[in-house]
């Protein structure tokens, strides 16, 4: 199985993710953000200049083939179950990976976590991020994208504790 997290930045997907690993057997956590900060260490400055002129390292093609391309090698290797975070807004990147994931394992479940401005600027404040970073950048376009298009099952984190969360991602994968 492999269970995709989503939503802006601070809006609890990592806390809801470390949750779930302790919960579902046999899962881990699949951070593709570890796969882009590998790319941004080892392409040349005129590929990301290129392909990612934004300094998103989505933007690269590489990413969305690599990202899909390593679920699969743990899954097929350690035969594991995935937990997903991931804060991806552009459709048609979500749907290259989500597809590629159903591939993977067609119990593949897609969740985009929600809250208020307010309450993810106040999240982020509170795990140290510098005000008008990178992460508070990008809330706007988030809650935007999410908005305007079909990311499939929303769930509202504003003022829901964690175990809330968790179980309603557990009941919608049928572990509960």
């Amino acid at each position: 199985m492999i269970v995709m997290i989503n939503g802006a930045f601070g809006v609890g997907k990592t806390t809801v993710s470390n949750e779930l690993v302790k919960v579902i057997e046999n899962s881990m956590l699949y951070d593709p953000e570890e796969v882009g900060f590998m790319l941004r260490n080892v392409l040349p400055k005129e590929v990301k200049r290129h392909e990612a002129e934004t300094g998103d390292f989505q933007d690269l093609e590489l990413w969305r083939e690599l990202t899909v391309k390593v679920a699969n090698s743990i899954v097929t290797k350690y035969n594991v179950n995935l937990i997903v975070p991931m804060t991806i807004r552009n459709l048609e990147y979500f749907q290259t990976i989500y597809n590629g994931f159903k591939n993977i394992d067609k119990r593949t479940y897609h969740f985009c976590l929600t809250a208020s401005k307010d309450t993810i600027y106040k999240r982020l404040l509170e795990r140290g991020e510098e005000e008008g970073n990178w992460c508070f950048q990008q809330t706007d376009k988030c809650l935007k994208a999410y908005n305007e298009h079909n990311f499939g099952e929303y769930i509202d984190t504003e003022n829901v504790p964690v175990g809330v969360v968790v179980d309603r991602i557990l009941n919608k994968v049928n572990l509960l």
